[in-house]
């Protein structure tokens, strides 16, 4: 492994080997694990440089579909990482629910600050999250959070972008090097539309029922009797095949929706704010 490690670009090497400088004088840390591309990268790390002084908790919430959960169960396993689960509660933030665009920051508190209070009970220095050198660049309120947990985050802190994530966790063998952005579910919800169990359950349904059809980047915005879905070029042009398309809206309408549009501007990774008002184009032919 450090043969392929020392074959890559020397900048990411160097950003590499500060990621593990940093793991290794944190001593013991609590990694706030997802199952993500970022947040596997520093778990895999974590074990690599600290050993069983790396304790993975992944936080069981509505707005982490069970596929995930599995997914993050598996790498943990894989990575001979010891795991726990943690159950959130960001259902009983006011300003959660309300759906403001700084919903996020009320579900990051609730998750770092019980992070922060299991690895003080448990004599973990540390607890470190997977952000990096690019969710500077968006609107990201749970930043706020981490740094008012005091949650650290080493990746950024060595100075690695998206990219660098991607091709590093490439090199060590990761199998989330190619995954696409999972954002939560509560961002297919307008902001402004209270974020309830329901609504999360329906959008986790509609994407599942997609990925079973064979898409994997996909978003099902959520509009109450409509779905939204937004795909990448190369995948749009396959569900416009009549044929698919048809088992497309069989599918949404079975989970609840009355109607089903595609997004002509496509997959948004993150994706711009949306709104109670915000309108869909393009829609499939009814079934």
């Amino acid at each position: 492994m450090a043969e392929v490690i020392a074959a890559l670009e020397p900048t990411l090497v160097g950003r590499y080997e500060t990621l593990r400088g940093l793991l290794r004088d944190m001593g013991r840390v609590v990694v706030a694990f997802s199952g993500g591309v970022d947040s596997t990268l520093l778990l895999a790390v974590a074990v690599e440089c600290l050993g069983q002084n790396a304790l993975a908790v992944t936080g069981v919430s509505p707005s982490l579909p069970a596929a995930e959960r599995e997914e993050a169960a598996g790498l943990a396993t894989r990575l001979g990482a010891r795991h726990r689960w943690i159950d959130t509660g960001e259902l009983e933030q006011a300003g959660y629910v309300a759906n403001a665009p700084d919903r996020c920051y009320f579900c990051k508190n609730d998750l770092f600050g019980r992070l922060q209070a299991l690895a003080r009970a448990e004599g973990y220095p540390w607890v470190v999250e997977g952000a990096n050198v690019d969710d500077l660049r968006d609107l990201r309120p749970g930043r706020q959070a981490a740094r008012e947990q005091e949650i650290r985050s080493p990746l950024l802190e060595a100075g690695l972008t998206k990219a660098d994530v991607r091709e590093l966790s490439r090199a060590l063998g990761l199998p989330t090097w190619e995954k696409p952005a999972m954002a939560c579910l509560a961002s297919r919800i307008p902001h402004g539309v209270p974020v309830t169990i329901e609504r999360l359950g329906q959008v986790e349904r509609a994407e599942a029922a997609l990925r079973a059809l064979g898409f994997r980047s996909v978003r099902v915005r959520h509009h109450e009797a409509i779905a939204r879905i937004e795909l990448p070029p190369g995948e749009r042009a396959r569900l416009l095949d009549p044929g698919v398309g048809s088992e497309v809206v069989r599918a949404l309408k079975a989970v609840g929706y009355l109607y089903v549009v595609l997004d002509l501007e496509g997959y948004r990774p993150g994706g711009r704010p949306t709104t109670a008002s915000s309108s869909a184009s393009g829609a499939l032919p009814s079934a």
